[in-house]
């Protein structure tokens, strides 16, 4: 096939693939949604403040046009892959707002990123190697389905470094409490002091947690929401007992000061078992490049001066 050929192949199919995604976003074609139904009935109510729209409209012409189409895009990877609970429970995890369709929307901006880095490739291969349309088309689908499983990986990751910084952070907090309340302070005021002078994510989710407490909520309900956004057992260990000790009068400073004993003990049997594991892959380069170098120098002369006799 001469290069014309393939250019004109190539054109053809991005003019295809453009034309059916115009089809697709006709008017005729979209399925209106609860608010395009409702919202021409109430076009005489008050507008409401700014400060309480939580949906911000998109801003440009293309935003305007890609939005429903990302939309739509989102609601069909959410029927195939599914797990809304489980990146709602990431996203919390992550310190993020539990919305399920940003995320969809994010994961499908990522499929066609991956979907423009396989097509370029699959086109290069295609003019240069002579390679069939059916590579191009492969290339690109496996470049969706990278950048689609790309970000749930980085939402994954971003829930557990998040995790690993309040891990590190939690026995300084669980001192600092300890220190407050055993200088006289309450449970609440223990939390707000220690909030004003400690900084990262666990004191941010104190924050919340004091916020809670004081919109109504009692303080071992919103330390039980604690426990509930995050996935460490440790953390979770630590609200028990703190609600325990509240609720039955218990010394709260011992078991704070017992918390924070655990969770370092726990830290360094983590760096143990890290140890262990990094040792026995430093033997990999040892075993495998290093001694096959040693042994072919000690045999080496040997070998040449068997060879010279010969």
């Amino acid at each position: 096939m001469s290069g014309l050929a393939r250019s004109g192949a190539i054109l053809g199919f991005l003019m295809g693939c453009g034309l059916l995604l115009i089809w697709v976003g006709l008017p005729r074609h979209r399925r209106p949604g609860l608010a395009g139904r409702v919202v021409p009935y109430l076009r005489d109510t008050p507008r409401p403040s700014r400060l309480l729209d939580t949906e911000r409209e998109p801003k440009g012409a293309l935003a305007a046009v890609a939005a429903p189409m990302v939309k739509d895009l989102g609601a069909l990877v959410e029927r195939i892959m599914g797990g809304a609970e489980s990146v709602r429970r990431r996203q919390q995890r992550a310190g993020m707002a539990a919305d399920v369709d940003r995320f969809r929307a994010e994961q499908v901006l990522w499929g066609a990123l991956g979907a423009a880095v396989g097509g370029l490739l699959g086109a290069t291969a295609f003019i240069v190697r002579d390679a069939g349309a059916v590579t191009v088309v492969m290339m690109t689908l496996i470049g969706v389905g990278v950048g689609i499983t790309g970000a749930d990986y980085n939402l994954s990751r971003r829930a557990q470094r998040r995790e690993a910084r309040m891990l590190m952070e939690f026995p300084t907090v669980a001192e600092l409490l300890a220190l407050a309340v055993a200088a006289g302070e309450g449970a609440v005021g223990a939390l707000d002091r220690v909030c004003r002078l400690s900084s990262g994510e666990l004191a941010g989710e104190l924050r919340r947690c004091l916020a809670d407490a004081r919109a109504g909520a009692n303080l071992p309900t919103a330390l039980q929401g604690l426990a509930d956004r995050t996935g460490l057992p440790s953390l979770r260990r630590f609200v028990d007992g703190v609600v325990i000790a509240v609720q039955r009068g218990t010394p709260l400073a011992e078991v704070l000061r017992a918390q924070a004993q655990d969770v370092r003990e726990e830290g360094r049997r983590g760096l143990m078992e890290a140890g262990g594991r990094k040792e026995i892959a430093m033997m990999v380069p040892v075993v495998f490049l290093i001694l096959p170098v040693t042994v072919l120098f000690a045999v080496f002369p040997g070998f040449s001066y068997f060879q010279f006799s010969l």
